[in-house]
């Protein structure tokens, strides 16, 4: 009930407060509404008042413009009469110029029109001239092919008379015309071949003069400037006894101690019957080296069994591994070269127990290396390239001891060992290119081949064997048999020198010089040999007549 009544209060409430509100609303409309009209009626006034006026300030204006407009119409009216009279002028000078221009212009024509009647003329003259000339020519022409028809007809004459004068001269010399020609032709090839060798042989004969002069000087100030000892090794050693009492001994019960230490070395014991010496056989010279020391050791012990024969031989080879190695430090300090690999200076030590034609490899390599260091001075090479010039020549023949086994030449493996332990490029190609392998890209490489020409090449060096000196000596004889008109030809002075013995009916003089220069470059090519071969070829006419 109550809630009913409050409702109902409140809605009596609400209205009042709506019919409040609404008069009041209504009350401010009606006051905007009244406001709003005399604003527009005020705004329509001050409109109108400045219609008047604008209306006014217009009129002021249009009378001011055409008061003005009069005045620009004669101002332009003034200007167009002055610029008529200008070009009025203007037309007049362009007028005038135009007529002095027609005048010239009809002068050109009438001179042109001249020269144009002259030329025609000229050319009238000239049509005239080439007619005649044509003329000319048709006569000339048919006088032509007369003379040519003649001749035709005389070559016709002469072919056939020189058919008869060939087939006359066939019968004469007995050969055809195909046949004469090839017999001039190999006369002619003969003499070109011999011009040609004359030519080439002046050539390096010429080129060589001033080189080989220097070269030769350089040479023998190298030579004149080493002193080196005669060395000649074999492949055994002989081992001294104070008696031939230990022989038996050293021998063993049924061979047995010999045996034993043939085994440990790998060096050959030979016993005999020379007295008070045993001759250690190999061709290894370190082998020899540690059978020679192993028996001193045990003749000097006197305990000789094969259980103390491999502990010595054991001590022997530790001790000359460290002699090898000693002896290659001091190598390098004699020669002064610096920074060479431990392997390296082993493999220099291992060079002073082998032998190269009986010259010791290590001798033969400290000789090489001085020899390319004075040269390489001779030659005015800076210190750098002498210090690498000197230990490339140490190092050439470094193959010939390599400890592995290889087909390759000694030259290419020692090449690959000292690229191994990193040798300078320049020292590796010397090294591969001593014995022309490879090919030579520095100055270095030729000084180190000519310095081992030089130490194995000197008298005394080298100790050729029989065999292979007996093979080149007969090599040398067959390749002078070998050309045409060779009689004999006999090897003398060691291989040094070759005579060669034609036949005067076959060769000539000048062929003989021929000869000599080409048997000289065969050997050149194709044959080994240390130092020079002189060629020297004889011709002898003999004349044998009998008086009765």
């Amino acid at each position: 009930m109550e809630i009913g009544l409050l409702i109902g209060a409140l809605i009596v409430l609400s209205g009042i407060i709506y019919f409040v509100l609404n008069s009041r609303m209504q009350k401010k409309i009606q006051e905007s509404n009244d406001k709003a009209d005399f604003t527009i009626k005020e705004a329509e006034l001050v409109a109108k008042r400045k219609i008047d006026e604008a209306e006014t300030k217009a009129e002021k204006i249009m009378s001011q413009a055409q008061q003005n407009n009069e005045q620009v119409k004669l101002q332009k009216i003034q200007e167009a009469r002055e610029k008529y009279s200008q070009m009025k002028v203007e037309f007049e000078n362009y007028k005038a110029e135009h007529k002095v221009e027609m005048k010239e212009r009809e002068l050109a024509a009438i001179s042109a029109e001249k020269d144009l009647q002259s030329k025609t003329k000229e050319l009238d003259s000239r049509a005239e001239s080439l007619e005649m000339k044509e003329a000319d020519l048709n006569v000339l022409r048919e006088n032509l092919e007369v003379q040519l028809k003649i001749v035709a007809k005389k070559k016709e004459e002469l072919d056939q008379a020189n058919e008869i004068r060939i087939k006359e001269l066939e019968s004469v010399a007995r050969l055809t015309e195909q046949e004469a020609k090839d017999l001039l032709m190999d006369a002619i090839r003969a003499k070109s071949e011999s011009e040609a060798l004359t030519i080439e042989k002046e050539a390096i004969s010429n080129a060589k003069l001033n080189g080989n002069k220097e070269a030769k000087k350089i040479i023998i100030q190298t030579i004149q400037r080493m002193a080196a000892e005669y060395t000649i090794e074999n492949t055994v050693s002989v081992f001294t006894l104070d008696s031939d009492d230990i022989k038996g001994q050293i021998i063993g019960r049924e061979g047995r101690n010999i045996r034993a230490l043939e085994a440990a070395t790998g060096a050959e014991i030979v016993v005999d019957d020379t007295p008070e010496s045993i001759v250690i056989s190999s061709f290894d010279p370190i082998r020899r080296e540690v059978a020679r020391l192993a028996l001193k050791r045990l003749v000097t012990d006197g305990r000789i069994h094969p259980a103390k024969i491999e502990e010595v031989v054991a001590k022997v080879k530790k001790q000359l591994d460290e002699q090898i190695i000693e002896i290659g430090e001091k190598t390098v300090i004699e020669l002064n070269i610096h920074g060479l690999d431990a392997y390296l200076i082993k493999m220099v030590g291992r060079m002073r127990f082998r032998s190269s034609y009986g010259q010791n490899l290590l001798k033969h390599s400290m000789e090489t290396a001085n020899l390319c260091a004075v040269m390489a001075a001779e030659l005015g090479l800076n210190s750098k390239q002498i210090k690498m010039a000197k230990r490339a020549g140490l190092l050439h023949d470094i193959g010939k001891v390599a400890e592995e086994e290889s087909e390759l030449s000694h030259a290419l493996l020692g090449m690959q060992i000292c690229e191994k332990y990193n040798e300078h490029p320049v020292i590796i190609n010397a090294v591969g290119a001593h014995h022309d392998e490879i090919e030579m890209n520095n100055i270095i490489s030729p000084i180190v081949q000519a310095c081992d020409a030089i130490s194995g090449a000197r008298p005394g060096a080298r100790r050729e064997i029989m065999e292979s000196y007996l093979k080149r000596i007969g090599e040398l004889e067959e390749l002078a048999m070998s050309y045409e008109g060779v009689q004999k030809a006999f090897a003398m002075q060691a291989g040094r020198e070759l005579r060669v013995i034609v036949e005067s009916d076959k060769v000539t003089d000048q062929v003989a010089d021929d000869l000599a220069f080409m048997i000289s470059q065969k050997i050149q090519d194709e044959m080994q040999y240390p130092g020079q071969v002189k060629v020297t070829v004889i011709r002898e006419k003999r004349s044998v007549a009998f008086a009765r």
